[in-house]
């Protein structure tokens, strides 16, 4: 088989990626509007609904995508077209009763939450929210079907089509909820209320884009269940205890996850409100809204890829092919480097010119400070998310629930210290993100190493990238500088900058051979990137 067909789940997981990013980019350009709208008080009260809600999204169908992609994905290879096309009704029955349940619960739980965060006001903001996981519950059945047919466009269109709309309706909804409110004490907070309605919305968008591909394609799929006699049909309530079986690990694996976002939301409202002079909601915003948003950036390739490669794997391993499931290993974590560690050095240099381009009237200097402190967490989440997908992909379905577990004790007590014992403050949050993601990584590491016998390759994937990011980071910095004393204009010095570094590090990769042409050609539109190489002749 061709190099371009065995790394097809690197084309489709970057086809998600590029979504991914778009959507990120999407989401990262409304708020500047957003926060300059509800101010970064309102920004506080946003970002701690969506912690519950994220934590109930994850309880009731975030992991809804992978499960049925995985069982989808197994079901076809092995040509039961029947079984497969059961799996995704029977799980669109499951997930719509389940969110509607948490979408009933996170309402009437509302009040609590907002006395456990300090914050009263959050309550209005998540009774809004809270309808949208019952859609995305909906929503997360239709991706995962398409997904284990191994075709991510839909997915990748409702993305963006969703982010869109949320974009336009948040920053509307935001400003005349602020406009009919002005009287009230809890202004900020309606504010806040208008952008989770732009979730709620995009959310119904992007359902409606996911029904519309599934009804164009409804004919072709029931001709192929219909012809699919040769295999037994499963019972319903064997699909569900499947169903059952792949979702639990992935959904406590995914809560402990989020669970480092939600208790510290809660840890620091609690430490925090016991000291003097502190504005919780102000930091937690600045946290959650600025610094957290921009390192999550870079992370949307490493999701993108986990949710291609959990499919992918799972189909190789169910067939015996353990050189296929290295080589898949090998190829996406080496891709996801490539990508996330000079996007962690581009962040930490280009700390402050990025915040003052995005939020030019908000506290730029604690921002900044922020980003460069724990610029690492991309490198981190990257990889410690990536390998997630590769324990599911191989069926080691418990150990990324055990080793989110076991990082997330530490992280508590990490936390707990660098707040109350060192009183750092939002730069203990800074520090306690970094090292919760690095302790998934040491203990993915391992895991991988040992149940699918393989030997992580240091050279090419850490080391010689993180050289090259290095220099394309000092190339940036000085470019930037160098830029903004000729032209006094911030953002013409850091499109400059980014530029200048992104082509020192491309041709960095190239010269130093920490990229081979047989490695580009399996990367999406590695051909045309080999054919331009040459041209230049930056490739023999």
């Amino acid at each position: 088989m061709g190099n371009s067909k065995k790394n097809n789940y690197l084309v489709q997981g970057s086809i998600l990626a590029a979504a991914s990013i778009v959507s990120r980019f999407i989401g990262m350009l409304y708020r500047i509007p957003l926060t300059n709208i509800v101010g970064d008080t309102g920004m506080g009260y946003y970002s701690s609904a969506y912690e519950l809600y994220n934590l109930a999204l994850i309880l009731s169908s975030y992991s809804i995508p992978t499960a049925v992609s995985k069982l989808v994905s197994s079901m076809e290879s092995k040509k039961q077209y029947r079984n497969a096309h059961k799996v995704f009704l029977c799980a669109l029955k499951a997930s719509a009763a389940v969110g509607l349940l948490m979408s009933v619960f996170v309402y009437a739980f509302a009040g609590v939450w907002a006395s456990l965060v300090k914050s009263a006001p959050v309550a209005v903001p998540l009774r809004v929210l809270s309808p949208t996981i019952f859609v995305f519950a909906v929503m997360g059945v239709f991706r995962g079907y398409f997904q284990g047919k191994h075709t991510m466009i839909p997915t990748a269109f409702s993305q963006l089509i969703e982010q869109v709309v949320n974009a336009v309706v948040s920053v509307f909804a935001a400003y005349r909820l602020m406009q009919i409110h002005n009287a009230s004490v809890d202004m900020e907070a309606y504010g806040a209320a208008g952008g989770t309605l732009g979730s709620l919305v995009g959310a119904l968008f992007g359902l409606s884009c996911l029904l519309l591909v599934y009804a164009i394609n409804r004919g072709y799929i029931r001709r192929k269940v219909r012809r699919d006699r040769a295999n037994p049909e499963r019972s319903t309530s064997g699909i569900l205890r499947m169903l059952f079986l792949t979702v639990i690990p992935i959904i406590l694996s995914q809560t402990i996850y989020q669970l480092s976002g939600t208790v510290d939301n809660t840890v620091f409202g609690q430490v925090m409100d016991a000291q003097e002079n502190v504005d919780t909601t102000f930091l937690w915003g600045i946290y959650s809204n600025k610094y957290r948003m921009l390192t999550n950036l870079p992370v949307a390739i490493a999701t993108a890829l986990g949710a291609s490669i959990v499919p992918a794997l799972a189909n190789t391993y169910a067939v015996g092919d353990d050189d296929g499931v290295r080589e898949k290993i090998a190829s996406s974590v080496k891709f996801n480097m490539l990508i996330a560690i000079p996007a962690a050095v581009g962040m930490g240099v280009l700390a402050e010119p990025i915040i003052r381009l995005l939020f030019p009237s908000t506290e730029i200097e604690l921002s900044a400070k922020l980003l460069q402190s724990g610029s690492a967490a991309i490198v981190f989440f990257a990889y410690s998310t990536l390998t997630n997908g590769v324990l599911q992909g191989i069926d080691r379905m418990r150990l990324p629930v055990i080793h989110a577990a076991i990082s997330l004790v530490l992280h508590v007590l990490v936390l707990v210290v660098l707040l109350w014992g060192f009183r750092l403050g939002v730069y203990g949050l800074v520090i306690g993100n970094v090292t919760y993601a690095l302790g998934v990584c040491v203990l993915n590491w391992i895991g991988i190493g040992k149940h699918a016998a393989y030997r992580q390759e240091v050279r090419t994937t850490f080391l010689m990238p993180a050289l090259c990011a290095a220099v394309m980071g000092a190339v940036a910095y000085i470019t930037y500088h160098g830029a903004y004393i000729v032209i006094p204009k911030n953002t013409a010095a850091l499109l400059l900058s980014m530029a200048v570094a992104l082509f020192c590090y491309g041709s960095l990769l190239i010269v130093t051979r920490t990229v081979s042409e047989q490695e580009l050609l399996g990367f999406p539109k590695g051909r045309s990137l080999v054919r331009i190489l040459k041209k230049i002749r930056l490739l023999s």
